[in-house]
Order: structure tokens, then sequence, then C-alpha cells
């Protein structure tokens, strides 16, 4: 059986021990010959360049027999695993290749334009698997044992990951390695079928008339991606200041600060958290204030930061709907070691809150703004939507491919009069409602 077809499917257990073996053979023997001290003087161009060459020496002289294309594999397989990431350096070069799930040493997953698939490809043992997840965290200066089992970090060159291992992980060491999206602009979505034109007018007008956006979405909705393009539409004489976990938006404007979050050491100090940076930006004097995702205690000062001064603040939340996003807004406001009524949360963010843009990952993997809704509840009421673009998607057909269309309906008149006051001209699709009676409102009940 040659080594191309060794490793051709998932399903052949042994065969992948086998490629796996020769592998760590040809690594063993290639570590014989080379002179370390040298190898760490050279650039990782030269040096991965030089180690191939070495190798192809020993094959040649030591065996197999192997095809030309056989060969080649062989070589980059052997000089991934002494330079890289063995099996998963092939991956990382993939720019289709957005999400990497590694679900214990037999079973490796990918998502590509939406799409997750399993892949022919496994690491030879657990042993293997551990050793390329202890390199990813040591380039960040993170450890991972038992003794601490869960690492969440950002890679020097960007890409988030996520290592879980046993006794937490019953199927192995995990690892999970999400790639940045790349910086769509709001065009370019356009095309992607995220919104249509009207929905782009309307939220650029949102934007630069500083109105307080809560973009909300499920897991991989594209939330970061929205983020990132509605940002754009800030002018770039402000200020900016972003505040994430790990450091994804991409701005272009030419005065943006971005801060991000530190876990703790391995000693469980040196902790920053998202409320740290939120409370430390305040001192900034930012003109926006733009938070990658808000989880806990820092919602309150967020809230307050976007009601005293920072309007067209943007943030995600983790949510399914307008009205869970505003449940949990006042969820989180609640995790604050600040002690107020759970009631007083209301007030605080039907006066932070202008704008929720719902999004949704569809059953194709496209994903949509299904609504932009605004809050018109006042004071300590309950919260009140008004929505004033969706879209409606039509029954899936044979193609298991979302059709449908984006509905534009009138906005409350005062909302219309901000807009004119910044001089934002109303998108044709959307007309006014004299009365905020005249609007379809609906009610979040917490």
């Amino acid at each position: 059986m040659s080594l191309r077809s060794r490793i051709a499917t998932p399903d052949e257990g042994g065969a992948g021990r086998e490629d796996g073996h020769l592998v760590a053979v040809y690594r063993a023997k290639l570590l014989e010959e080379i002179d370390l001290a040298e190898m760490s003087s050279l650039a990782a161009a030269e040096r991965r360049a030089r180690l191939e060459r070495v190798l192809g020496h020993i094959i040649s002289r030591e065996g197999p027999v192997l095809s030309s294309a056989e060969r080649s594999q062989l070589i980059r397989r052997v000089v991934d695993e002494a330079l890289g990431l063995g099996v998963l350096e092939p991956l990382l070069a993939d720019a289709s290749i957005t999400e990497i799930m590694v679900n214990g040493p037999d079973s490796i997953f990918v998502e590509r334009a939406g799409r997750v698939e399993q892949l022919p490809l496994r690491f030879a043992s657990t042993e293997q698997l551990m050793q390329t997840i202890e390199r990813i965290v040591s380039t960040v200066n993170r450890r991972v044992d038992e003794s601490n089992p869960m690492v969440d970090a950002r890679l020097p060159t960007g890409e988030r990951v996520n290592v879980i291992i046993p006794p937490l992980s019953l199927s192995g060491p995990t690892l999970t390695i999400r790639r940045f999206p790349r910086a769509y602009t709001l065009p370019e979505l356009i095309g992607l079928g995220s919104l249509d034109e009207q929905m782009l007018m309307l939220l650029a007008a949102f934007v630069r008339a500083r109105f307080n956006v809560i973009v909300s979405g499920g897991t991989g909705t594209g939330k970061t991606t929205l983020l990132n393009a509605l940002s754009g539409l800030i002018p770039s004489h402000e200020r900016i200041i972003t505040i994430e976990d790990s450091a994804e938006l991409q701005l272009q404007q030419e005065h943006v600060i971005p801060l991000e979050s530190r876990p703790p050491n391995i000693e469980g100090k040196g902790q920053i958290t998202i409320r740290d940076l939120v409370r430390n930006s305040l001192r900034m004097r930012p003109d926006r204030i733009i938070v990658g995702e808000v989880r806990g205690g820092e919602t309150l000062d967020m809230l307050q930061a976007m009601s005293t001064g920072h309007d067209g603040s943007l943030a995600t939340v983790h949510a399914n709907s307008a009205e869970d996003a505003l449940m949990r807004l006042q969820t989180l406001g609640s995790m604050s070691e600040v002690l107020i009524p759970f009631e007083a949360l209301k007030d605080q963010i039907n006066s932070a809150v202008d704008v929720v843009v719902q999004l949704t990952r569809f059953a194709d993997g496209s994903r949509k703004v299904t609504e932009v809704a605004l809050l018109v509840s006042h004071g300590r009421e309950q919260f009140r939507i008004a929505t004033v673009s969706r879209f409606v998607p039509q029954p899936l057909g044979a193609d298991r491919v979302v059709k449908g269309h984006f509905e534009h309906l009138p906005l409350p008149r005062q909302v219309a009069e901000k807009l004119y006051v910044a001089n934002e001209p109303l998108p044709p699709a959307f007309g006014v409602a004299e009365a905020l009676d005249a609007l379809p409102t609906r009610q979040a009940i917490g």
C-alpha cells in the first residue's frame, strides 16, 4: 500500500498508524544528522529548506522506495513534525479553512464555507497530539497539564486556540483553532447575501448618527465580521478604543487603541478582565468604545458608558433573538459586584441601547442579518422593540439553499428626526410612522 493511499480514508486506522510510525522513524533519523545549534541560527525558510535537503539524502540512502509524489509527501510530513504542527500544518496553510477541530488523535474536522467536514487525517498517537498541543501553547507562554487542563489563547499569528484535555475531555485531548475572520466590507456582505443595500444604508446612518448598536447572534453567526464592517463607518478623526478577549477586530482608522484582556499566569495572578479594560477605557477620552463581546459584569460598565456621553458605541452579545439579547444584557449586568436592583437594569438598558442587529446562521452555512430592531421602551418599563428590517425566508427547496427577501418597515418619527438632525438621509425603502402606536412592537418578557 502506498504512502498516499495509507492516509486516503479515515477508516484505515491501522494504515494511519503505520504511516505515523514511518514519519516518526525518519524524524528521529533527521534529528540524528542535523546540528541543532546551527539550525537555530537560520531563518525559518532556510531551516525548512535545510531539513528537506538533509531528509532527501537520508531517504535516497536508506529507502524506502517511493514515487516522486510519495517522497515529497513523506518529506513534508517529517519536516512538519520537526518544525511545525505536524498534520495540522497543511490545514493552517489552507486559506479556505476557517476552523480546525481536533477531537482526540483519530478525529479531525474543519469548517469550510460554513460547512463542517471530517478529514482523512489522524495523529499517530495521543502522545503526538499532546506534543503538538504543548508546542502550540508554549508559543504564548502557557502550559497544559492535569493541573491546568484548559487553555484559551491567541497565537502570535492571530488564530484563537482552545485546548481541553483529560480528565475533563473524555474523548482525549481536544484542540480547536479558529481563524480570524477576513475583514469584509459591508458591500461584500451584500454580495454574500447577508444584508441588502437598503439595510446597509440604514445601518450606516445609525453608526454615523451615533446610535448605540448591539450586534446579537449565536456562535459562528458572523458577529465579529459584521461588527468589524460596521466599525469601518466611524469617521476617521474619532478616537476609538476596542476591547476584546482575543483581538480580532481589524479597524482601518488612524486613531484606534486596541486593548486585549489577559488571563492569569501559571501562579493564578496577573489577570486583566474585560471589565478592567472597560473601566480603564473611560479614562482614555474615547469618542467610541467597541467591546468585542460582553459576557459578564463589564456589561453594566458598558451600559453606563453608552448612556453617559459615549454615544455611538458598539458591542456584541451571544443571543438567539433581539428579545433574548436584551434579557441577556440584563442578566449579565446583574453579574457586576455593584448591587443594583434587577429592575433598575431595565432603566440602564432602555437609556443606553438604541439598535439590536440580529444575525442567524442557516442550515446551508449562510449568515444573514435576520432583524434590525429599535428599542423604543423607556425607564423601567418592559423592553419594547420595533422591527424596522428583517429577512423573510422561503421554504427550503431541494437544493437546500436558503432563499428569501429583506423586508423594510417604517421608522418611529423620533428616530427619523434624530437621523435628520445628524444630516443622515432616510433610506427610500423606509417610511416614517407618525405615532409609535402605529408601529408593530413586541415586548421582551423577563
